[in-house]
């Protein structure tokens, strides 16, 4: 829920997905007025996090600069490398991971899923410095 309000406290709408650490979903919020995509990349991006280990603009990013790591968008339906989605670290090690989507660029997705991930005291809440 800290992810909705913080995007929209900021005047966007969204939907948030949490997935365990076998990347079946276990929480999704769609705010009022989020388009009916931003379920899907939302899932989607928390899917890639959990299971690539890492935030999805960092891949998104690196198979842009070694197109040799292109068949990583390919892996599966449920790989999306798009920025907004963070692996969820407790204790050291990845319990899940969190998506968002659907506010206008993925540094406001990315501020509200760090906002979620303090909430849920996570190792690394991936706030820009």
């Amino acid at each position: 829920m800290a992810a909705i309000k913080k995007c929209h406290d900021d005047g966007f709408k969204v939907s948030v997905a949490i997935v365990d650490q076998s990347g079946l979903l276990k929480v999704q919020l769609k705010a009022d007025g989020a388009r009916p995509h931003t379920l899907d990349s939302s899932r989607r991006k928390a899917y890639t996090a959990n299971s690539l280990r890492d935030s999805t603009h960092k891949y998104a990013v690196l198979v842009t600069q070694k197109p040799e790591l292109q068949s990583l968008t390919r892996l599966n339906e449920n790989i999306l490398l798009l920025g907004g989605g963070f692996p969820i670290k407790i204790g050291g090690e990845v319990v899940g991971g969190i998506g968002v989507g659907g506010a206008p660029g993925i540094e406001f997705d990315e501020v509200c899923a760090s906002v979620a991930l303090k909430v849920l005291k996570a190792d690394d809440t991936f706030e820009k410095k």
